[in-house]
């Protein structure tokens, strides 16, 4: 009775025979090797080894792809500007008028509820107030340039701000234009001034402000001044829209600035001269009213 045959069969990397054992005799076989390629017949077969670094291959392959790298051109100043849901759209439209009287590229992004806002503070439509930046772009729409860090801007102004977008930039969770915009301007380290109206502050809105500003943001509420005696509203927005302004560093002559104590306060615009002297005439017709009279109307 014969001993059961054992079969076993070794391969060996690179080679190109195989060892077999049959009823324990050795015998040799030539097979095809498992990474067998043709040899290299001459020193054209061979593979140029890679460049190092700093060097620069001298083939055609190497010249085709190479071009040269330039400056680019020249462009305007560019301010990208959001409309929250907020009150205050007055202001943002003062400074979109303002800055395409200095010939000031804008890119302009509003929010669904400040359109629903606007509609009780202003009379301009959205065409009109969209009509007075350069380029627009709705607050869905996270493939505009100006989500991209790559776009070039030297500033962005979210004008009013709510409290909704401030702890949306706080957070990271961009999920609009705006909000990714102004996150974008943080990460590159650009103007980004936040004109948050909201009153009074909870802990929360306190803490949000904070953070930001450590982050680099500038908080500017917009907080009317009294001491250039405002005669009308337009004197309050241009006064505010004005300094928002000098925030992104842009400087204008569009209102009174503090000069120090005066010992005769100037006269002011021919609007505030005229209410001045409205109310003179009121107070002077008051002076007039007999004192019976005036209790009557008491």
């Amino acid at each position: 009775m014969h001993a059961p045959c054992l079969r076993r069969t070794i391969w060996t990397w690179g080679s190109s025979s195989a060892r077999t054992l049959h009823s324990g005799r050795a015998a040799f076989h030539t097979t095809k090797s498992l990474s067998s390629r043709p040899p290299a017949s001459n020193h054209h077969d061979t593979p140029h080894p890679a460049p190092r670094f700093g060097e620069h291959r001298h083939d055609a392959h190497a010249t085709s792809h190479q071009r040269h790298i330039r400056h680019e051109p020249p462009r305007p100043r560019r301010i990208v500007i959001g409309i929250t849901g907020a009150t205050g759209t007055v202001y943002a439209i003062r400074i979109l008028e303002i800055l395409r009287q200095l010939g000031v590229e804008t890119h302009l992004v509003i929010s669904k509820w400040a359109l629903a806002t606007m509609k009780y503070e202003t009379s301009l439509s959205e065409a009109e107030i969209r009509g007075m930046a350069s380029k627009t772009y709705t607050a869905k729409d996270l493939s505009a340039p100006i989500a991209s860090g790559s776009f070039q801007h030297d500033g962005m102004i979210i004008v009013p701000c709510s409290m909704k977008t401030l702890a949306a930039v706080r957070s990271g969770f961009c999920d609009d234009l705006i909000s990714r915009a102004a996150d974008v301007s943080l990460k590159e380290d650009r103007r980004l001034v936040l004109a948050v109206r909201e009153t009074p502050l909870s802990d929360i809105h306190l803490d949000n402000m904070l953070f930001l500003r450590r982050a680099g943001a500038t908080i500017f509420p917009p907080v009317p001044a009294f001491y250039t005696r405002p005669a009308s509203l337009e004197d309050l927005v241009d006064q505010t829209a004005g300094r928002m302004l000098d925030s992104m560093g842009i400087h204008t002559d569009g209102f009174e600035r503090w000069e120090g104590f005066q010992r005769q306060p100037a006269a002011g615009s021919a609007s505030r001269r005229r209410t001045a002297a409205a109310i003179n005439d009121g107070h002077d017709a008051e002076s007039e009213v007999p004192k019976a009279s005036m209790g009557a109307a008491a």
